[in-house]
């Protein structure tokens, strides 16, 4: 068998990949999903940079070559635990429109990168296709297919939703990270530039009147984008004059 057949089964171990045969040595201790949520552990606690089968083997007991024969290499690594954090919970489509079936899908899944802001630092050109993420991507082509958004155009409209949830979410992963520290930091500069460019108002007066806003605004303003952008796309896609 393969590297990329072994891989190919650990990822679709629950989804019919029939498991491979155990190779000779010690018996497994553990089982993939335990160390799958040690992964998941790790890479909540310490980012992308911090997930390594050293770190992953230590929070278990293992070494990294001991991690290896569950896991593989540190890149099938990565894309087992991808997968594995990617669950996608079950919810009831709102309707009756498009743009309600649309925001409660971006919705959640600008929740679970929230929850794993690590899951949106990982390009999405390269995911792994895990069963998990299959899901998302089924879930949402399901909804587009049942509100008859051309079939020409789903891939885009993927693309786009992907994109603005993946980006709208690591703003808000920044700004929650953001300490008092970096907040005064900031205010202090923002005071400065004030003090330097007393004309600033002037020369940027859209940019001015954002100013009263709250920093509660600016922290909500990331899923309020994904929402305005649902709602364009959704705007968009219905049929209208000169639209099939």
């Amino acid at each position: 068998m393969s590297d990329v057949e072994e891989h190919v089964r650990r990822l679709w171990r629950h989804r019919g990949a029939a498991p491979a045969e155990a190779r000779r040595g010690p018996r497994r201790r553990l089982d993939l999903d335990e160390v799958l949520d040690a992964a998941v552990a790790v890479a909540d606690a310490d980012g992308l940079d911090g997930l390594s089968t050293r770190a992953v083997g230590a929070r278990l007991g293992l070494s990294a070559m001991g991690l290896y024969p569950y896991v593989g290499t540190k890149e099938q690594l990565l894309a087992l635990a991808e997968d594995h954090a990617s669950a996608m919970p079950a919810w009831r489509d709102p309707g009756p429109d498009l743009a309600a079936d649309l925001d409660a899908w971006a919705g959640r899944l600008f929740d679970l990168y929230r929850e794993h802001p690590w899951l949106a630092e990982l390009p999405w050109s390269s995911a792994p296709g895990g069963p998990q993420q299959q899901d998302w991507l089924e879930r949402l082509l399901d909804v587009l297919a049942r509100h008859e958004v051309a079939p020409e155009s789903r891939a885009a409209v993927v693309t786009a939703l992907y994109a603005v949830v993946r980006a709208t979410a690591q703003t808000a992963a920044a700004s929650a990270r953001l300490d008092a520290a970096g907040a005064e930091a900031w205010r202090e500069r923002a005071a400065a530039t004030s003090r330097l460019v007393p004309d600033l108002g002037e020369r940027y007066p859209r940019a001015a009147a954002l100013a009263p806003h709250s920093a509660a605004d600016w922290q909500d303003a990331p899923r309020a984008a994904v929402r305005h952008v649902v709602d364009a796309l959704s705007r968009g896609l219905a049929p209208g004059p000169g639209r099939p």
